[in-house]
């Protein structure tokens, strides 16, 4: 039983860190995050459209990559399930062979590296979505509040 346990556990845990990977928005990024400074997460666009006079164009754009990454990250969600799966069933024998649970291991982190690259795909497209003029007017107000709320840390 406690071998269960331990695989259940295992999974649970990539699981944890795959839910939180695949979400488009994510917790405060740290202060020293580089990509906090040049990034913009499509809620924070999202609240401040009016303040940066977004146009109905730039709007339809960032919809669409929006729908385009949450329909790419359903795939992937099926992809890490399966996936995870997979390893847990390996890591729940008496004794685990290593080399095939550390080759599933990488099977899973390919997933998820595919989630955080859809999830910078979009960042990106947001942020080339929006004017010199909008990108500048965002971090502006962002400054004078104190808020580190640009982006997502990646990390």
């Amino acid at each position: 039983m406690k071998p269960l346990r331990l695989s259940l556990c295992a999974a649970l845990a990539v699981f944890a860190i795959t839910a939180a990977a695949q979400q488009p928005t994510a917790p405060q990024p740290q202060p020293d995050d580089p990509l906090a400074r040049v990034l913009f997460p499509p809620e924070l666009v999202m609240q401040h459209q009016q303040d940066i006079a977004l146009r109905a164009e730039q709007r339809a754009v960032i919809t669409k990559a929006i729908q385009d990454f949450q329909t790419k990250v359903v795939d992937l969600q099926w992809r890490m399930q399966d996936q995870a799966q997979r390893l847990a069933a390996l890591l729940e024998k008496a004794t685990v062979e290593q080399a095939a649970a550390l080759a599933q291991v990488d099977e899973v982190l390919g997933v998820e590296r595919e989630v955080k690259r859809a999830h910078i795909t979009l960042l990106i497209q947001i942020k080339n979505t929006l004017s010199a003029e909008q990108r500048r007017g965002r971090r502006r107000r962002v400054q004078t509040c104190g808020s580190t709320d640009i982006a997502p840390s990646m990390t």
